[in-house]
C-alpha cells in the first residue's frame, strides 16, 4: 500500500491560508491600511472600486522597502515584527504573523510599488496567484503602493459567496472606520468609484470622532478616563438620552487594536442602569491600554479577540471608571419626577413659629356633576387629535363594542358591554370604564400607537399617502456608511410620503413627511431605519411600509401625561375597538386590561 500524506504545493497552502485571512474585500483592506500605519506613514490613502471585487489600493507615505523586503514580503510567515517566540507576548503593532501579503497574493492580481526615503529608486513586483510574474526597479514616490485587482480570480466559488456591493462597501467601510479612530495622528483618505468619501486630516480623537460619525456628536459624548497599574482607559462614552434601540457605535481598542468583547461590553453597559430605557444600548469609543504580556492577541485569524491575564480586574476597573464619567459628567439624573415633593418638608427649628396652612374648600363642589368636571379639562380634542379624528358620534353613548375572542370570556364577563359611559381619566396615562361586569382600563398611549399604526399601514399598503409640506425643510448630516444603507431604501421611503433629497455629500434635506408626524421626531425614525438596517436589512426592506408604521406610531401618539377631555377619551375608545386588533399594540403589547367582579371580589375578600 502506498503512502497516502503528502506536502501541499505552496500555491495550495497559500489559498488555504487566504480562507482565514482572506474572507472578502474587507479583509484585504484591512490587512493593507494596518501594514501602512506600522511603516510608520503619515498620510494614508484608500481608493476602492466596485466594493473592491475590481480594485482596492493603499497609497502610503511610510518607509517602503528594499527590494529584497518587496519581494520577501509575499513568503508565507515573512515579517518584520517579530523574530522569536518571545516576541508574540510584546507586540504593539497591528500585522505580524506574516500571512497577509501571501494570503492576498494567492487569491487576487497582486501589484506593488515600494521606495525607501534613502534610495533613489523604488521597486516593482507583479503577482497573479502566488507567482512573482514581474519585478524591476521603477521612479514612484517614497513609500509603498499595493493595488489588489481581481479578489478570487482564480477561486470562482468563494467570489460566488460574496455579498452584494451593497454589503461588501459596508464592510470596508467598517474596517476603515476601526483603523481611523486609532490613529488621529495619521491623515486618511477614502475614495469609492471616484467619489471622496472620507478626507479626515491629521487631528485629535475627539476631532476624529466627528469627522467620521459627524458634527451632531459633539454634544453626544462624555470624556471617560482612568489609570492604574494594570490598565490606562480613556476615550468617550455617549451620553444617556442618545441611547438607541440597536446596538450603534460601540468600539473598544486594546493598544490601538480593535477587539469584539461581550465580557467588557457588560462592564460598560451596567453603568448605564436605570438611565436608559429597556432594549437600549449606549455608544462609547473606549482604548484600554496594557502590559502586551498581559494579553494574548494570537486567538483568532482577524485578531478581533484576545485574551486577558486579569480579565475580571479589568472589568471592575472599566466599570468603575464608566460609572465615574457618567457622575462627573452629570449625565445621571438628578431629580426624582415620580417622587411626591410636596412631603419634603424639613424640621421645624428651635423657636421658629409654626403657622397652619389656610385650606379653602368649595362646598358648592361636587365631583360627580358631569357638567362641572366637563367644564374643568381646559384642553381641547384638537390638542391631541387631527381633523381626520374628529369625527364623533353624538350618539356614542350608545354605541355597543362586542368584544372579540381574543378577550377571554372570564375576564370580560358577557360578549357585549358598552363602553363610553362615566369614563376617567386617572395619572393622566389610564382611561377607565365600568362594566356591566367590572372595570375596563385603557393604556391610553397604546392604544393611540394601534390606531395610528392600522391607518398608516392601510395607508402605506395602498399608495394613499398624505403629506405635509415643512416650512422649514429638516437637514439630517449622516455619515458615509449610515449614508451607503440608506440609499436601499431610499425611493421605498420617498413612496411612504416622504419628500427627501441630497443635500450636499451626506446630507439629506427632508421638505414633506407624512402629516402624523411632528417635526421634532423626524431626525428620530430615520435613526431607527438606519439602525435596522444595520442589523437586519432584509428583514426591513421586505417589511418597509409594517416598519415604517410601527415607528410613525411609536413616536407620534400621545404622550402618557397627557389629559385628556371626555370628548377625546370617548373618540379613542371609539377608534381603538374599530381597529382590527384593538387588544395589543403593534409590538405586541397590551394596550387594555379587564378586571370582573370576581377579580376585584377575590381581591378584597
Amino acid at each position: 500500500m502506498s503512502d497516502i500524506i503528502k506536502l501541499l504545493p505552496d500555491s495550495v497552502a497559500n489559498q488555504i491560508a487566504a480562507g482565514e485571512v482572506v474572507q472578502r474585500p474587507a479583509s484585504v483592506v484591512k490587512e493593507l491600511i494596518e501594514n501602512a500605519v506600522d511603516s510608520g506613514a503619515t498620510e494614508v490613502k484608500l481608493i476602492v472600486k466596485d466594493a473592491g471585487k475590481t480594485l482596492i489600493q493603499v497609497i502610503d507615505n511610510g518607509c517602503g522597502m528594499s527590494p529584497t523586503d518587496a519581494r520577501l514580503s509575499f513568503e508565507r510567515h515573512a515579517t518584520s515584527k517579530i523574530s522569536c517566540a518571545n516576541d508574540l507576548f510584546q507586540i504593539r503593532s497591528k500585522g505580524f504573523r506574516g500571512e497577509a501579503l501571501a494570503s492576498i497574493a494567492a487569491v487576487a492580481h497582486v501589484e506593488l510599488k515600494t521606495k525607501r526615503h534613502t534610495d533613489e529608486v523604488g521597486s516593482h513586483l507583479a503577482i497573479e496567484g502566488s507567482k512573482i510574474i514581474l519585478q524591476e526597479p521603477v521612479s514612484c514616490a517614497n513609500g509603498s503602493t499595493f493595488s489588489v485587482k481581481n479578489i478570487f480570480f482564480n477561486i470562482p466559488a468563494r467570489r460566488n459567496f460574496l455579498k452584494s456591493d451593497k454589503v461588501e462597501w459596508k464592510n470596508i467601510l467598517d474596517e476603515f472606520e476601526r483603523v481611523a479612530l486609532t490613529h488621529p495622528e495619521t491623515a486618511f483618505e477614502l475614495h469609492h468609484n471616484d467619489d471622496v468619501i472620507f478626507k479626515l486630516p491629521i487631528s485629535n480623537l475627539k476631532e476624529r470622532i466627528l469627522n467620521i460619525f459627524g458634527k451632531n456628536y459633539n454634544h453626544k459624548l462624555a470624556p471617560i478616563q482612568e489609570e492604574t497599574s494594570i490598565i490606562k482607559i480613556k476615550g468617550y462614552i455617549g451620553k444617556p438620552e442618545f441611547a438607541k434601540k440597536t446596538r450603534g457605535e460601540q468600539f473598544f481598542f486594546v493598544n490601538n487594536r480593535f477587539i469584539k468583547s461581550v465580557y467588557l461590553n457588560h462592564a460598560v453597559v451596567n453603568a448605564y442602569y436605570d438611565l436608559i430605557e429597556k432594549n437600549h444600548h449606549p455608544s462609547y469609543f473606549i482604548y484600554l491600554d496594557i502590559d502586551p504580556s498581559k494579553i494574548d492577541v494570537n486567538i483568532h485569524p482577524t485578531k478581533t479577540e484576545i485574551k486577558f491575564e486579569d480579565e475580571k480586574a479589568i472589568y471592575a476597573i472599566l466599570s468603575s471608571a464608566s460609572r465615574q464619567a457618567i457622575g462627573k459628567n452629570n449625565l445621571s439624573p438628578i431629580i426624582d419626577f415620580e417622587k411626591e415633593v410636596s412631603f419634603d418638608v424639613l424640621p421645624a427649628r428651635e423657636g421658629q413659629e409654626i403657622k397652619h396652612p389656610k385650606v379653602n374648600i368649595n362646598k358648592d363642589y361636587n365631583p360627580f356633576n358631569a357638567e362641572k368636571k366637563a367644564a374643568s379639562f381646559h384642553r381641547t380634542a384638537s390638542d391631541v387629535f387631527d381633523e381626520s379624528t374628529l369625527d364623533f358620534q353624538n350618539d356614542f353613548e350608545q354605541k355597543t363594542l362586542t368584544f372579540e375572542s381574543e378577550i377571554n370570556e372570564t375576564e370580560q364577563g358577557t360578549a357585549q358591554e358598552t363602553i363610553g359611559k362615566n369614563l376617567f381619566q386617572i395619572h393622566n396615562r389610564y382611561i377607565v370604564s365600568q362594566l356591566k361586569s367590572g372595570v375596563i382600563i385603557v393604556d391610553q398611549r397604546s392604544a393611540h400607537k394601534r390606531i395610528l399604526y392600522e391607518k398608516l399601514l392601510k395607508r402605506f399598503n395602498n399608495g394613499h399617502t398624505v403629506s405635509q409640506q415643512l416650512l422649514f425643510p429638516i437637514s439630517i448630516d449622516l455619515n458615509p456608511s449610515d449614508f451607503a444603507l440608506l440609499e436601499d431604501v431610499w425611493e421605498k421611503i420617498r413612496n411612504l410620503g416622504f419628500d427627501i433629497e441630497l443635500f450636499g455629500k451626506n446630507t439629506i434635506v427632508v421638505n414633506a413627511m407624512p402629516y402624523e408626524i411632528e417635526s421634532s421626531n423626524v431626525e428620530k425614525i430615520f435613526q431607527d431605519v438606519l439602525e435596522q438596517l444595520k442589523h437586519s436589512a432584509n428583514d426591513l426592506i421586505t417589511h418597509l411600509n409594517e416598519k415604517m408604521a410601527k415607528l410613525t406610531a411609536n413616536y407620534s401618539a400621545i404622550s402618557r401625561n397627557k389629559p385628556l377631555s371626555n370628548e377625546e377619551m370617548e373618540h379613542l375608545i371609539s377608534q381603538l375597538f374599530s381597529c382590527e386588533n384593538p387588544y395589543y399594540t403593534p409590538n405586541g403589547k397590551p394596550t387594555l386590561k379587564t378586571f370582573s367582579l370576581d377579580d376585584l371580589n377575590e381581591i378584597f375578600d
